[in-house]
């Protein structure tokens, strides 16, 4: 047990103010003198023991004058390490401009509302705390160790905007994070990665403008999160992946403005579930984009934010479309606000898409049906046999050679059945050839004297139509080799374009 006797000058002054709540204010007011990084030179006159602290805290001189205690104190150093593992605290605890020179633990505790801001701190292990209010850490820096919050709750808010925080490896470890309220990021720098697998973070994760470093490895760990809002937008960088493996989120994700480096691959969001999902990256990442089996309701894109590979396998949306980019390198916008980089022509647009889904690794049927399924669900149907041509023809070109030429026969044709009036065409070449080829020869009649007269047209319109007759067909015969070879290649090719002309007409009927 303390004696009054025993404390210090301030600490005497801290003694005496927590029953009233009043704050204990140690600062200069000189900010080289008062900067928390330099507070292992403060002298004995801005010191205040841990043991001090934690006596206070856990009820010693909890006098009831009216009023309702509080530990707030301002520019201290606080020395020795303050261990509240376990304790039961009832008061708020509030440090502002402090230096601890060890690292603090609450592993097990319960409290209310504990800020440390404009501090530096060498670590702080929470693991399995009950906070029945905020932790707010906002501008304080943790230097040598890392927030660990692993199965912590939270009836409040988790405030790190502007603090800096460098872990050994990874600089915030929560896991199993359940909170009530939200967790504030903007402007956090970590050296090291900041993880939250299976957190639940109701009211969302806002890192606008943060920077995590993890070179060659996780930026930001956040595998079967549940949240409203991921919010990574305006300037936010990740120096390494960022995972969200099968995250629930609500309502938005977005990266408008973002930086993503990760090596070899920088966004994982396999399985991820999400409403409105904005990637419009101020540049495009620097490793792949991983979207495998990943649900949007709306999607909201920019084409130059992608990179050269984006895994698309089982990706779904309800809606997408293209937004202008953010990035100031794009130029000056035009008159409609948008860059001048970005504007292309609308009737682009289904190629542009194309291209995109060409960044996909091989071949995938799955991408190219979504995105058809898109443009029949707008009524753009000609929009959707394009897709759906072009990934006849992605898929042709991994065949084998007899495969390959087999597709090129059938686009050159009928463009794999999306393009019937292809048939059309090949029909009425067809026709004309067969009209000049049979004009120029003799052919012998299979009854002299009888039948109608030879005409070279209607002979290969019979020729062409194999269904029915036109009675040229049965009257006459060759006798030279070419006429009677033209007239197989004409009878073969008129069985497949005519079906390819029906099958089209068929389509469209049925869609009418």
């Amino acid at each position: 047990m303390l004696s009054y006797d025993e404390l210090t000058p301030p600490e005497r002054e801290l003694w005496d103010a927590f029953p009233k709540g009043r704050r204990v204010e140690l600062r200069t007011g000189m900010a080289e003198a008062d900067e928390p990084a330099a507070g292992g030179q403060w002298g004995p006159e801005r010191s205040v023991r841990a043991v001090v602290v934690k006596a206070l805290l856990l009820g010693a001189n909890d006098q009831r004058s009216g009023a309702v205690a509080a530990l707030r104190l301002a520019g201290a150093r606080i020395t020795g390490r303050l261990d509240l593992s376990g304790a039961e605290i009832c008061h708020t605890f509030s440090l502002e401009g402090c230096r601890l020179e060890q690292a603090m633990s609450l592993h097990g505790a319960t409290t209310r509302t504990i800020r440390i801001t404009n501090s530096w701190v060498p670590g702080i292990g929470a693991e399995l705390v009950r906070i029945e209010g905020d932790l707010d850490l906002r501008r304080s820096a943790l230097e040598g160790g890392s927030l660990i919050l692993i199965n912590a709750r939270m009836a409040g808010n988790l405030h790190l905007a502007d603090a800096r925080i460098s872990g050994p490896e990874v600089a915030v470890r929560a896991s199993g994070l359940v909170m009530e309220g939200g967790f504030f990021g903007e402007r956090l720098i970590t050296q090291g990665g900041l993880r939250l697998p299976g957190a639940q973070l109701p009211r969302g994760l806002f890192l606008r403008g943060a920077r995590l470093e993890n070179r060659g490895g996780v930026a930001l760990a956040a595998g079967h999160v549940a949240t409203s809002t991921v919010d990574c937008s305006h300037g936010f960088t990740a120096q390494g992946v960022v995972r969200l493996r099968r995250a629930r989120i609500e309502d938005l994700l977005t990266f408008e403005g973002a930086h993503l480096n990760g090596d070899g691959t920088a966004l994982v969001c396999i399985g991820m579930q999400v409403g409105d999902f904005d990637f419009r990256p101020a540049a495009p990442p620097s490793g792949a984009v991983d979207l495998r089996s990943a649900q949007a309701a709306w999607c909201q894109d920019s084409e130059r934010g992608w990179p050269e590979q984006v895994r698309l396998e089982g990706f779904t949306y309800g809606s997408i479309r293209f937004g202008e980019t953010t990035s100031a390198e794009d130029g000056a916008a035009g008159e409609d606000g948008m860059p001048e980089g970005d504007r292309t022509p609308a009737e682009d647009e289904v190629a542009r898409r194309l291209a995109w889904i060409r960044r996909n690794p091989g071949y995938a049927p799955q991408p190219y049906e979504q995105l058809a399924g898109w443009y029949r669900q707008i009524g753009h149907d000609n929009d959707a046999r394009r897709v759906l041509l072009a990934k006849q023809r992605h898929r042709h070109r991994t065949l084998h050679p007899a495969g390959r030429v087999w597709g090129h026969l059938l686009d050159a044709t009928v463009g794999y059945g999306y393009r019937p009036w292809l048939a059309g065409l090949w029909l009425i070449a067809l026709a004309l050839l067969g009209t000049l080829v049979f004009g120029t020869h003799d052919p012998t009649p299979v009854k002299p004297g009888e039948g109608t007269p030879f005409q070279s047209f209607v002979y290969t319109l019979d020729l062409l139509i194999p269904i029915g007759g036109l009675g040229q067909r049965t009257d006459w015969y060759w006798t030279d080799t070419g006429p009677q070879w033209l007239a197989y290649v004409l009878i073969a090719a008129g069985w497949v374009l005519t079906t390819a002309v029906v099958a089209g007409v068929t389509r469209t009927l049925n869609k009418n």
